[in-house]
């Protein structure tokens, strides 16, 4: 019997429970879904736009490309396809189930609580208030913010709606459901775990290594269960739906399923090639990914021949388009995966738009058009009328795929560009582009087109948002609230007979196999819930412990280097600035052992370089040069005015102008707190640095000010933001080359060099 049945006239039956569906949540969630998407598509435009034109941001602080890219990315996430996938969460499980949400009130609470999340995310990330951990930059507050809603609201109605369901068997959509619930709660938890210092700073209770590990466990596995098990259910929901047929192999989305939530877990490292990263977890990270490719097709072929019979459909509805092209995208997304995922491909991709062009054509592609075709579907059935266009939602499906073609193509140019010229050498041994502005300038014209492409794409959005207003204007006055009936399921329920092999004449182990094939056992798991939910933690978990225990207990992976030492107070205070400052979203800190990259940066980066860095900072794209290596390569006053106007220093730099770090004073009562964290992380400072920690960043930051008015530069300086920043970066990567001695991190560091001195050649700026 479908779950969606509606049994008429059976209010004599007394064993029937009548229920009516709660379509408000899902209406609610439809729109701000819609309303958040056009937000995170208009940033996006922004920050495109300003690649080419760093002027775009008026010289505001808050609206910088490093303040506003961590903004796109949460909102393209966690507020567009969140707000999606609980629009499908709610609207499919009630029918799945036959029952409505278990609490309204769990509901709408979890509805509120995540819009006033992300409104607090578009508070602070442009304020600088920022963990600077890819997708997971909020601060502790909003992190718990995130797992009463997600956990204690969301969690709980549905799981509660799975016990009180009257639908015995549940259906694929839920199993990728309750995956994307429990995996999502395990990551967010064990990846923010921090030591505050106050109610919008933190610092990561783990450190360089383990925590680019964590770091990427959580990255790349909010990608696997956010972006793709949620929309795998959303598919297998609502592709059948709109086509008007089963889905085309139960056999095949069981094996979909379950390969997915056991091997994608494992798949994180392949994001740190040739890093600092023990070689074995890479290596690890990497077979997996390429295993991912196989359950990942399998998903896709799944869909796609979900339409056998009702291709002719797909020519004129445009939900049957926008699916059959998302689905499309899904699996070249899940091929180009594991493609990147191989080290020599890595080793050519990795930092590169080659990534931002990959994942453009996931979230763009996969994630939105499932998304678009999902609401076209539902606003008739929401709002109880029409589609107020259809010729609209068309035209929409071609702008929407013309975009993401003009948005996508020339971005995987500009990484290709990137990553061979970075890596050419000339027939003498040199770097054929030395000079790293080199390879920016080239791609300027690149960055244009896709800001054009972003355009396109959101004129699309803007079509649909126009499509939702009118057909919701045509909504009865009273929304029709159909009532169900269905008996509630008997506490106590007897399988199925055990199958019988159906071969003869052969081995034991072969018959013991064609029952197992069978899945009489899958189909028993179908019907309770909790065990599915505890196979799931149990495969999620499993794989992650194997990764995880021995990156942290066995010691080789983190050699200890005498010679580095704890950053000194001010230089804590200057990383504090680099990373409200989204330095990060531009600029690497990991020189990779590669002939082309120790050329152009220096030595390569070394394990126990990072030992005290909460959070770690080797980044994920180089939109400027690397800076691992970066402490004394440049003079005090080189960097004041570099970031006063970083293309007075070097021509055709796409930079912004940071002036504002010369006016803004330094915030020195702030500094003993940061020290003390630091300590309770594990960085050895003596008793000076403890408790006179104000009176030594005092000190470290006069000497710089001094240096810099000493070469001619504006005095005054040595309480503003820009001389702790300076501190910061001349440290970077000199440890490495000092003279072994005892730790002594509150002592002062030697005058920074200046051009005639620096040991190194300067590393180019954007």
């Amino acid at each position: 019997m479908s779950a969606e049945t509606t049994l008429e006239n059976a209010t004599q039956d007394s064993n029937l429970e009548k229920f009516v569906y709660d379509d408000q949540i899902a209406r609610m969630f439809a729109l701000a879904t819609l309303v958040w998407g056009v937000v995170a598509f208009l940033v996006g435009i922004v920050i495109a736009t300003e690649l080419a034109f760093p002027s775009v941001n008026l010289g505001l602080d808050f609206i910088t490309f490093g303040r506003l890219r961590p903004l796109h990315t949460n909102a393209a996430i966690f507020a567009f396809a969140g707000n999606a996938i609980f629009t499908a969460v709610y609207y499919s499980t009630q029918r799945l189930c036959r029952a409505r949400m278990w609490s309204d009130m769990l509901s709408r609470l979890h509805f509120w609580g995540w819009q006033l999340i992300i409104l607090a995310a578009a508070l602070t990330l442009p304020l600088g208030i920022t963990q600077s951990k890819e997708y997971a930059e909020l601060e502790w507050p909003i992190d718990l913010a995130i797992a009463v809603v997600w956990v204690g609201f969301f969690g709980v109605n549905f799981f509660m709606t799975l016990a009180r369901r009257r639908e015995r068997h549940m259906y694929v959509a839920l199993w990728f459901y309750i995956a994307t619930i429990v995996t999502v709660a395990l990551l967010h938890v064990f990846n923010n775990l921090v030591v505050p210092i106050g109610l919008f700073k933190s610092y990561s209770v783990y450190a360089g290594v383990q925590d680019a590990f964590m770091q990427w466990w959580y990255g790349h596995n909010a990608v696997a269960f956010f972006l793709t098990t949620p929309f795998l259910g959303l598919m297998y929901y609502f592709l059948p739906k709109a086509a008007n047929r089963p889905i085309f192999s139960y056999k095949l989305s069981i094996l979909h399923f379950w390969s997915l939530v056991f091997i994608y877990i494992w798949a994180g490292p392949h994001h740190l090639h040739y890093t600092a990263l023990p070689q074995w977890a890479s290596t690890l990270g990497m077979l997996f990914s390429i295993m991912l490719w196989m359950p990942s097709w399998g998903g896709m072929i799944n869909g796609l021949l979900t339409l056998r019979g009702a291709w002719q459909k797909v020519t004129s509805d445009p939900v049957l388009k926008f699916f059959v092209v998302g689905i499309t995208f899904y699996g070249m997304s899940t091929f180009e995966g594991p493609v990147l995922s191989i080290k020599s491909v890595n080793a050519l991709s990795h930092y590169t738009d080659w990534t931002i062009a990959h994942v453009h054509a996931g979230a763009l592609g996969w994630n939105g058009f499932m998304t678009f075709g999902m609401i076209y579907w539902l606003l008739p059935r929401l709002f109880q009328t029409e589609l107020y266009s259809t010729r609209l939602a068309n035209l929409h499906f071609w702008l929407g795929t013309v975009g993401i073609l003009l948005y996508i193509f020339p971005i995987y140019v500009a990484g290709l560009t990137q990553g061979l010229m970075w890596r050419a050498i000339t027939d003498t041994g040199q770097l054929a582009y030395p000079n790293f502005v080199e390879t920016v300038r080239v791609l300027i014209p690149l960055y244009l087109i896709r800001a054009v492409g972003g355009v396109v794409y959101l004129s699309g959005a803007l079509l649909l948002s126009y499509n939702f207003f009118q057909t919701w204007k045509r909504r009865p006055a009273n929304y029709e609230e159909v009532e169900h009936y269905a008996p509630a399921l008997e506490p106590h329920y007897d399988d199925d007979p055990a199958p019988q092999s159906r071969l003869s004449g052969v081995l034991e182990v072969a018959k013991k196999l064609d029952v197992f094939e069978q899945l009489a056992w899958h189909r028993r798991w179908e019907r309770l819930p909790r065990l599915m939910t505890i196979w799931v933690i149990i495969a999620v978990v499993a794989a992650s412990l194997f990764e995880i225990i021995p990156t942290f207990l066995i010691r080789s992976n983190v050699p200890t280097i005498a010679t580095v030492t704890p950053y000194t107070p001010l230089e804590l205070a200057g990383r504090d600035i680099y990373v409200a400052e989204g330095c990060y979203n531009c600029h690497s800190q990991m020189i990779r052992p590669m002939l082309a990259e120790t050329k152009r940066y220096g030595e390569y980066s070394k394990p126990g370089e990072f030992v005290y860095d909460h959070p770690f900072q080797w980044g994920s794209r180089r939109i400027g040069p690397d800076l691992a290596r970066e402490g004394g390569k440049q003079s005090n006053l080189w960097h004041l005015i570099h970031f006063r106007d970083p293309e007075k220093m070097t021509k055709g730099s796409i930079m912004p102008p940071y002036p504002w770090l010369e006016k803004r004073k330094l915030n020195f009562k702030t500094i003993p707190d940061r020290v003390w964290a630091a300590s309770y992380l594990g960085a050895p400072y003596d008793k000076a640095a403890l408790n006179d920690s104000i009176a030594l960043a005092k000190k470290q930051a006069k000497a710089i000010a001094d240096d810099i008015e000493r070469q001619k530069g504006p005095s005054g300086l040595e309480d503003k933001q820009v001389v702790a920043l300076i501190a910061y970066l001349q440290r970077l990567g000199t440890d490495l080359f000092k003279t072994p001695k005892s730790p002594n991190p509150s002592a002062e560091p030697a005058p920074a060099a200046d051009n005639k001195t620096a040991r190194a050649e300067p590393a180019s700026t954007r």
